[in-house]
């Protein structure tokens, strides 16, 4: 999934569509240029003939950068690059030495095989962002969540990798709304998220898990990483500030309730679990991220009678 808003990825799909248009131009063209036996364009045998076509001006430009560091942008750009090597050395089979050439048009027509499943995954992916996304702060929505957090909690139990999940709730957004009005307010929720998403990786997500409530999961993060991800989002908060229609600019800061996703024990006790720190950070005075412990239920428990089930 990419973190970034759906207008950016509305933009995405409109330029890729665009450079796959220029893509198939460009391949008729030469083969066009093999079949009738033309001169060729000198620049379909650089070296930068990747770089040339007008799908590598695009794609080595200057693409968003959640989109740029995204595994299957990469592996498209890798792709495209090795086609075009391909592309060159079957130009010049065809123009000066025939005898190579149904081993070099094979290996080609590989190369472009390869280069169009890497582009139908990236669209694949920009279409799944944008259509599962909600729609106020691009977050992905809570019909995705559990079955994104089961798929990494079937590889922590494989001892694959670990995986960090953290709720992340606005402190004090109904006192914003109340007193700014709902437009503001939303207009802090989205900030926040986008916030929260500039400092993720391409593999992290964040759901709107309820209300302004965020669900953060981090691949690959032990506990320490995965604590000095979410202190080092909450630090940022603090640069944050909302204009309004006075004179003063508002802020806000956020509470954290962080964990690991345990493997032996459901994906569902382990959202209890960093609910249950969340609790704890907001009770503690807010604007800060506890860590679950197992003392945390038993407080929980004396105080309420029951520990904090989240509607899922």
């Amino acid at each position: 999934m990419f973190n970034t808003s759906k207008e950016e990825l509305q933009a995405m799909l409109q330029q890729l569509d665009q450079a796959l248009y220029n893509h198939k131009n460009w391949l008729d063209e030469l083969t066009r240029t093999i079949i009738c036996r033309l001169p060729y364009d000198p620049n379909d045998v650089a070296e930068d003939a990747h770089r040339q076509c007008r799908f590598g001006k695009w794609c080595y430009g200057n693409p968003p950068q959640a989109f740029r560091e995204h595994p299957a942008f990469v592996a498209t750009a890798i792709e495209h690059h090795r086609m075009h090597q391909l592309g060159a050395r079957l130009l010049l089979a065809s123009a000066h030495d025939a005898s190579g050439l149904p081993k070099d048009y094979d290996s080609f027509r590989n190369a472009l095989d390869r280069l169009r499943l890497e582009i139908d995954t990236l669209k694949c992916e920009i279409e799944d962002s944008m259509y599962n996304r909600d729609p106020l702060t691009g977050a992905e929505n809570r019909v995705r969540m559990l079955t994104k957090l089961r798929e990494l909690h079937e590889a922590v139990k494989r001892r694959v990798h670990p995986c960090g999940i953290a709720i992340m709730d606005l402190d004090h957004l109904k006192t914003i709304n109340d007193n700014y009005g709902h437009p503001m307010g939303d207009q802090v929720l989205s900030t926040a998220v986008r916030h929260v998403m500039a400092h993720l990786r391409p593999y992290d997500s964040v759901f709107r898990y309820g209300g302004d409530e965020f669900l953060i999961s981090l691949s690959d993060a032990d506990p320490q990483i995965t604590k000095t991800v979410i202190e080092r989002i909450c630090e940022g908060f603090a640069t944050l500030t909302f204009a309004t229609d006075r004179p003063k600019a508002i802020s806000t800061t956020v509470s954290f309730g962080i964990t690991q996703l345990d493997p032996d024990v459901s994906v569902e006790e382990s959202i209890n679990r960093a609910d249950m720190a969340l609790y704890a950070a907001k009770t503690s005075g807010r604007n800060c991220a506890c860590v679950w412990d197992p003392s945390m239920k038993h407080k929980l428990d004396g105080e309420t009678g029951s520990s904090r089930i989240p509607i899922l």
